[in-house]
C-alpha cells in the first residue's frame, strides 16, 4: 500500500510537469550531455582571469588619480555594491540555472530579447579585434627585453629622434614639453611606428613583427578553447595566478624605490571636493561595470558549465572581492613607481601621471623599469604578466561566442567544435589585421571606445529589465531558491528590479550627454570617424530591435486578439511539490495573442536539469 501510494504520487507529480510543458512539445526530462569543469577552482580562477584584465593595471590607478584620489573609493565601493556586483550574480546564477548560452538562454527568459544574445557575440568579436593587439603588443615588448640592456633606456638606437632626451643617471638635463623619452620613441616609433601614418584615412603596411606575434598569441587562443573547458580550466591556473605572484614582486620593488611615498601620496590623497562632481560618479560606476564584466555573455557561459547546486552567490561575493582588490593594490604598484619617475625626472607626480590607457603601460612603467637594479628580470616578468592578463580575458570573450553558437545551433556545430574554434579564431585573427598597420593604434581607440561602449552597456540595462520585469523577478528568485535552497534577500530583488538599472541608465545617459573629444597622442579624430563609430557601435545594437520585428512578424496569432492568461510553474521544484497549489504558478499578463507568445517562456521547466532531480530521462 505504501509503495502504491508512493507511486500513485509521482503519477501526479509527473502530469504536472507533463502540463506545464505540454505547449512546448518537449519533454522536461529530454537531456543532452554537458562538459563540466573538471574542478571548482577551475571556474574560480577562469572567472577571476576574465575580470581582471589589463583594465585593471591601467584604468583603475588613473580614474582613481584622477577623481579624487582616496575620496574616489567612496563612489567606487558604493556603485560597486549596488549596481556592479548585483548584475555579476544574476549572469552568473542565470547561467548556472539554464546551462546554456548567450543566445538560446532566452528561450527560457523572454523570447523576443533573443537579439541581445547575437549583439553580445558581435561586441565580443569587435572586442577580439583590438584587445589581443594590445597582447601582441606585450609580446613584442617581451621579446626585445631579452637583452642586457633594454632597447628603451638610451637614445642611441635609429628609431630616435633629436627630442629625445634621457633624464636617468644624467645631471644637467632640461625637459621641455618637446621631450620625449627614450621609452616613449620605442613604443611610437618602433613598436607601432605610427609616424608612418598620417591617421585613420592613411594607416599604411602591416607590421610583419606585430602580425608574428598576434599569430602566436591566436595559436595559444586556439589550444586553450580547442576541447572546451576541459582544456581551458587547467590553462588558467598559470595565466590567472602568474599575474598575482608578479604583482607581488612589483609591488615590493615599487616599495623600496626612492620617492615611492610621493606616488602613494598622489594616489591616495583624498578630495572631498571632487564627490560633488557628476563625473567622479559616472566614471566610478563605468570602472566597475566593464572591470567585472556582466553583460559580455561571459559569466553566461562561464556559470552554464557549473553543477545546479553549485554556490553561485558565495561564487560572485568572492571573485568580485578579488577583482576590486586587484585594482586596488595594482595602484600602488603603479604610482610606487610613477613618484621614483618624479624623483629623477625632479618634478611634481602629477606632471609623471599624464599617461593613461596603453600608454601607462608601455611607456611609463617600462620606462622607470628600464633605470631599476635588475631591469632585464623586472622587464620580462613585468610583460609576462600583462601577456597573462590579457589572454585570461580573450580566453572569456571567445568562449562566450563559442557556447552561445554552439548551444543555439547544436546539430550543425556541436561535433565540431575544433573545426569552429578554428574558423573563429581565423576571422579574429583577419578582423585584427587593420590594428596592426603603422596607424593600428588610432583603430584601436576607435573599436575601445565605439565597438564596446555604450553597446555594451545598453545591452547589460535590456538584460537586467528582461530578467527582472518580463521574466519576473519573483520567477527568478525562485530559481535561486531552486539551486542554493534559499531565496535571495530583499537587497538583491531591489537591486535586480531597480538599482543596476538605473546604475546602467545613468552611466548611458551620461556618456551620451557628454562625449569627450577623441584623441590619441597629437591626433584628433575627425569628425567623420565619429560618425563611422557610432556605426559600429549601432551594427552590434541593433540586432536586439531587428530580431524583435521578426519575433513578431514570424510568430503565429494575431496582434489584435487578446490572447488568454497563461499559467505556468514558477520553478522545477513548484512542479515536483507535492502541495502544489494555484499560488506556485506565475500568472502572465494578457497581452495580444502574439505578443504574448513572444513574451512567454519557450520552455517553462528547462529539461537539462533532469539528473538534479534524481529522475530518469525519457528518451
Amino acid at each position: 500500500t505504501s509503495l502504491q501510494s508512493h507511486q500513485s504520487l509521482l503519477l501526479v507529480k509527473f502530469n504536472r510537469v507533463q502540463l506545464a510543458t505540454s505547449r512546448t512539445g518537449l519533454s522536461p526530462f529530454k537531456t543532452e550531455s554537458r562538459d563540466k569543469w573538471s574542478k571548482k577552482m577551475d571556474f574560480l580562477l577562469s572567472v577571476i582571469g576574465f575580470a581582471v584584465d589589463l583594465g585593471n593595471v591601467w584604468r583603475f590607478p588613473y580614474i582613481c588619480y584622477q577623481n579624487g584620489g582616496g575620496a574616489f573609493l567612496i563612489p567606487y565601493i558604493l556603485m560597486a555594491i549596488f549596481g556592479g556586483v548585483p548584475l555579476f550574480y544574476m549572469e552568473l546564477a542565470l547561467g548556472q540555472f539554464h546551462r546554456t548560452g548567450a543566445i538560446s538562454i532566452w528561450k527560457h527568459i523572454c523570447p523576443i530579447f533573443k537579439g541581445i544574445g547575437y549583439a553580445i557575440c558581435i561586441i565580443a568579436l569587435y572586442v577580439s579585434f583590438y584587445y589581443n593587439t594590445i597582447i601582441a603588443w606585450a609580446l613584442f615588448y617581451f621579446y626585445s627585453s631579452f637583452s642586457s640592456i633594454l632597447p628603451w633606456t638610451n637614445c642611441d638606437n635609429v628609431w630616435n629622434t633629436p627630442d629625445c632626451t634621457n633624464y636617468f643617471g644624467m645631471d644637467n638635463i632640461t625637459w621641455t614639453n618637446a621631450s620625449r623619452s627614450p621609452a616613449e620613441e620605442f613604443y611610437t616609433r618602433n613598436v607601432l611606428e605610427i609616424h608612418k601614418s598620417s591617421g585613420l584615412r592613411d594607416v599604411g603596411g602591416v607590421r610583419w613583427q606585430l602580425m608574428l606575434c598576434l599569430f602566436l598569441i591566436f595559436t595559444i587562443v586556439y589550444f586553450s578553447l580547442w576541447k572546451g573547458v576541459k582544456t581551458s580550466g587547467k590553462v588558467v591556473w598559470v595565466t590567472a595566478t602568474l599575474p598575482y605572484i608578479v604583482l607581488f614582486i612589483l609591488l615590493i620593488r615599487g616599495a623600496t624605490l626612492p620617492g615611492a611615498w610621493r606616488g602613494v601620496v598622489f594616489y591616495l590623497k583624498p578630495q572631498w571636493g571632487k564627490l560633488l562632481e557628476t563625473s567622479v560618479w559616472v566614471d566610478a560606476a563605468a570602472q566597475i561595470f566593464f572591470s567585472l564584466g556582466p553583460g559580455f555573455g561571459v559569466l553566461l557561459a562561464l556559470s552554464s558549465y557549473n553543477s545546479f547546486t553549485n554556490n553561485c552567490y558565495r561564487d560572485a561575493i568572492v571573485t568580485s572581492l578579488v577583482n576590486c582588490l586587484t585594482s586596488f593594490v595594482s595602484g600602488f604598484v603603479i604610482f610606487t613607481v610613477l613618484g621614483y619617475m618624479a624623483e629623477m625626472r625632479q618634478v611634481e607626480v602629477e606632471d609623471v601621471a599624464r599617461d593613461k590607457g596603453p600608454s601607462l603601460l608601455f611607456i611609463t612603467y617600462p620606462e622607470a623599469i628600464a633605470n631599476m637594479m635588475g631591469s632585464t628580470f623586472f622587464a620580462i616578468i613585468f610583460f609576462v604578466m600583462m601577456i597573462t592578463l590579457g589572454l585570461d580575458s580573450t580566453f572569456g570573450g571567445l568562449e562566450a561566442i563559442i557556447t552561445a553558437v554552439l548551444d543555439e545551433y547544436p546539430d550543425q556545430f556541436y561535433h565540431r567544435r575544433e573545426l569552429f574554434v578554428l574558423c573563429l579564431v581565423v576571422v579574429c585573427f583577419l578582423g585584427s589585421l587593420s590594428t596592426l598597420t603603422n596607424g593600428g593604434a588610432y583603430v584601436v581607440k576607435l573599436l575601445e571606445e565605439f565597438g564596446v561602449g555604450c553597446s555594451i552597456i545598453a545591452v547589460g540595462f535590456l538584460e537586467a529589465i528582461a530578467v527582472s520585469w518580463f521574466y519576473g523577478i519573483h520567477r527568478f528568485s525562485n530559481d535561486v531558491q531552486a539551486m542554493l535552497g534559499k531565496a535571495p534577500g530583499l537587497f538583491w530583488k531591489v537591486c535586480w528590479v531597480a538599482i543596476s538599472p538605473a546604475f546602467l541608465a545613468y552611466i548611458i545617459v551620461s556618456s551620451l550627454l557628454k562625449a569627450p573629444p577623441l584623441a590619441l597622442f597629437d591626433y584628433k579624430y575627425p569628425d567623420w570617424s565619429i560618425i563611422v563609430g557610432y556605426i559600429v557601435g549601432l551594427s552590434s545594437f541593433i540586432w536586439v530591435p531587428i530580431y524583435m520585428v521578426y519575433k513578431l512578424v514570424w510568430t503565429p496569432g494575431s496582434l489584435k486578439q487578446v490572447g488568454g492568461c497563461v499559467q505556468s510553474p514558477e520553478t522545477v521544484s513548484d512542479a515536483f511539490s507535492s502541495n502544489v497549489t494555484s499560488a506556485s504558478f506565475s500568472r502572465v499578463p494578457c497581452f495580444p495573442q502574439r505578443l504574448a507568445v513572444c513574451l512567454r517562456p519557450e520552455r517553462t521547466i528547462p529539461d537539462i536539469h533532469a539528473e538534479n532531480l534524481n529522475m530518469a530521462t525519457v528518451p
